[in-house]
């Protein structure tokens, strides 16, 4: 499956305005629970690395980008490691108005390339990179992955912002700047995931790689070749073998 990411926007107080649906998926905090408290106060605990929380408080401070991770706490008391990153707003005046936070279950995304955690994008002003467009990108990734969109070929950044009842030009800036990267890299993640599960099941075992890339939406063999070693650091045989000789190991193991 795709990463939960969750996006957290506060005020320049700290104190929480808006969080996405990943955040609770990931927190167990519902959206009502988390408006108007901080961060810290909501997550953090006992297990909580002082070192961290100085380091998270001295970039918070210093209003400057940075990246983290640190011992959290889900709401029924699990903990888990969180890997964070946060950018400082700034209004056309250069007034600081928001922060807003990338956050991921570090095991969950260990093997991950997640260009929303890096420190790449630099958010400086615009409403876009605020509550309005932080609630266009969770729409949009709802969208593809509930709808199943990206299993269409031909989906195009207009079918999307119609969809979405936006423009084009709007949406691909929301795109880049919460997931780092464009609209067409940002819905092969979807088809690699989809193909990951296919090139497992017995049922397909029958078709060509060709064949199961072209349920999952790709195109042609060279896009899904070239696209899947990127996202996953192997061919898709590769990944098949590996995939079974795991088995074979688990299944030596429990005998």
């Amino acid at each position: 499956m795709t990463p939960h990411i969750a996006v957290i926007i506060t005020d320049a107080a700290r104190k929480i305005q808006w969080v996405n649906d990943d955040f609770t998926h990931i927190t167990g905090f519902s959206f009502q629970e988390a408006v108007g408290k901080k961060p810290g106060q909501l997550l953090q605990g006992p297990l909580s690395e002082p070192e961290a929380v100085k380091r998270i408080r001295k970039g918070l401070e210093g209003f400057i980008p940075f990246q983290e991770e640190i011992t959290n706490y889900r709401k029924n008391g699990e903990v888990y490691r969180c890997r964070l990153v946060i950018h400082p707003i700034y209004n056309e005046h250069n007034d600081l108005t928001n922060f807003i936070a990338f956050e991921a279950d570090a095991e969950q995304v260990e093997d991950l390339y997640l260009p929303m955690l890096e420190l790449k994008n630099k958010y400086q002003s615009s409403s876009l990179k605020g509550q309005e467009g932080a609630e266009l990108y969770s729409s949009l990734k709802q969208l593809v992955q509930e709808g199943r969109l990206y299993l269409n070929p031909k989906l195009s950044l207009k079918d999307l912002s119609d969809a979405l009842n936006t423009n084009t030009k709007y949406l691909s800036q929301v795109v880049n700047l919460h997931f780092g990267n464009n609209l067409q890299v940002f819905i092969n993640q979807f088809r690699i995931e989809e193909a990951k599960r296919k090139l497992l099941e017995e049922e397909l075992s029958n078709l060509t790689l060709y064949g199961i890339a072209m349920q999952c939406g790709f195109k042609n063999k060279s896009t899904f070749y070239k696209v899947f070693k990127q996202a996953t650091g192997k061919t898709p045989l590769e990944y098949i073998r590996q995939h079974k000789k795991k088995e074979f190991i688990q299944q030596t193991r429990n005998r």
